[in-house]
């Protein structure tokens, strides 16, 4: 529960807030504004999450007005108008596409997430206003959990039945070093291990033990970033322990928290936070005009800076192979950044030539229906985000966002089921009651090229990368490489 003032219920205080800033977040409301917040507020309201929402705006509030940098948003939240006009992000949802559903699912009941970058020195100021602001019994962070891997559950085993440290050290070593490696794995991939196992009594019992406590917890430690708010006193809900570094832990992990309902968010603390406030300070001293927020995002001058990929220190920009991609492509405006920052990983990494090409030779840029046009002609061509997957399944097949976000997380998870029966709905609709749509025939594609479109969506939403969490980062990248190019700061 928020404490709303007195005249005001959760709902209506959300919306009042949302009213007294669209005059300072926007100079013209027009229809689209409007009508997008009216859906938002709508469905944030039918699904009961007025308090969370005003519950992020009080402590990054807190935040704003106790000079504790905050991000600009982080993850899908930055896809709602709501969160802009309360300062949650500051990323305008629709300049850059963003959609709100990838956030909030009306069509799938789930907890909302909202997670926040602080400054990472004074991260722990929020934690002590949340600790204020609801009582300390009411709020506590989170337990995780170090697990025993292979080689640990063999060290551990081995030094319980009292044998020497050389001996399990031995055998231990003929484990793979190899991610995600399991006893049973080594067994079958490792003729060393599968020969000191079958040879040697005391060395199959050692892994066989092994094996019993291989996954179990060894250690608990506190998380990172995960806090929980309760209703009411917080040892009603979950049983509690002191954490290591003082104050209290659950002793239920993230997602069993999450299961029982209560409210879980992310603080983390983004050292370029607090890199990006020391350098605005310094300028200050020199120029106290300056302010890194009032700054340029088309400014020319930065766009430079990057084509010559001089990106050193530079925010999620200063990797090698990032810095060719950057003088490859020559960006020449924030979508530029957006994209790369999705690119730039394994699996989409594969699409850069092609980005690249239609990017210098846009003749060479062909779609296999013109209704992708203008979805795609954002990136080249390309499908490179989860939103442009569900504006296609929209726009194209008739689905609701709900519906297409429904289908993306399907084919995240290649569940194929899944997959064929909606490939039949996106092709040629679906009648059922709820789940209606006309699919791609009935709006003038053919059913080839429809699957197709299908194909190449499946491939490719295993990696698909959310635009709204890359749009976050591309912001902050954007406001290291200013710090570098603006006049005040290189006169500083």
């Amino acid at each position: 529960e928020f404490p709303v003032p007195d005249g005001f219920d959760a709902v209506s205080y959300l919306r009042h807030l949302c009213e007294e800033a669209l005059p300072k977040r926007y100079e013209v409301v027009d229809e689209k504004v409007r009508k997008r917040l009216d859906f938002e507020l709508d469905i944030i309201n039918t699904m009961g999450y007025a308090c969370y929402f005003l519950i992020v705006w009080d402590f990054i509030n807190y935040c704003r007005s106790h000079d504790i940098p905050v991000g600009p948003g982080r993850g899908s939240a930055a896809g709602s108008i709501v969160a802009y006009l309360l300062r949650i992000t500051n990323i305008e949802p629709l300049r850059y596409h963003l959609l709100f559903e990838r956030f909030l699912n009306p069509e799938r009941v789930s907890m909302p997430d909202i997670d926040t970058d602080f400054c990472y020195v004074k991260r722990n100021q929020v934690l002590d206003y949340v600790v204020r602001r609801y009582g300390q019994e009411r709020v506590a962070q989170i337990i995780t959990f170090g697990t025993l891997q292979a080689r640990a559950a063999v060290r551990d085993v081995g030094k319980a039945l009292g044998m020497s440290y050389g001996e399990v050290d031995e055998i231990a070593k003929l484990i793979p070093r190899e991610l995600g490696i399991t006893l049973e794995k080594a067994l079958n991939g490792s003729k060393d291990f599968r020969q000191a196992y079958d040879s040697r009594p005391e060395v199959k019992k050692l892994i066989d033990l092994a094996q019993s406590v291989e996954g179990l917890p060894r250690n608990a430690g506190t998380h990172a970033a995960g806090v929980i708010i309760a209703p009411h006193n917080m040892k009603n809900f979950v049983p509690l322990q002191q954490g290591s570094e003082g104050g209290v832990i659950t002793q239920y992990d993230k997602n069993k928290v999450e299961e029982l309902g209560l409210l879980k968010m992310d603080f983390l603390g983004l050292r370029t936070l607090t890199v990006i406030r020391d350098a605005e300070l310094a300028v200050q001293k020199k120029d106290p005009t300056f302010a890194i927020a009032k700054l340029d995002y088309d400014d020319p001058e930065t766009y430079q800076m990057l084509s010559r990929g001089e990106t050193e220190g530079v925010f999620q920009l200063e990797s090698s192979g990032m810095k060719q991609v950057l003088m490859g492509l020559q960006p020449q405006n924030l979508e530029d950044v957006i994209a790369l920052i999705s690119l730039y990983r394994p699996g989409p990494m594969d699409s850069i030539p092609t980005y690249l090409r239609n990017r210098h030779e846009p003749d060479k840029i062909s779609y296999k229906t013109p209704q992708l046009a203008h979805i795609l002609d954002v990136t080249n061509g390309c499908i490179v985000y989860q939103e442009q997957v569900m504006q296609i399944f929209r726009e194209l097949a008739g689905f609701s966002f709900g519906q297409a976000d429904n289908v993306r997380r399907a084919m995240s998870k290649k569940k194929h089921a899944v997959m064929e029966a909606e490939r039949e709905h996106f092709v040629h609709g679906c009648t059922d009651p709820g789940n209606q749509c006309p699919g791609c025939v009935a709006n003038g594609i053919s059913e080839k090229v429809a699957n197709e479109i299908y194909d190449e969506m499946s491939s490719f939403a295993s990696y698909a990368f959310n635009k709204s969490h890359a749009a976050c980062y591309a912001y902050v990248a954007f406001q290291t490489c200013l710090l570098y190019t603006s006049p005040s700061p290189r006169d500083a």
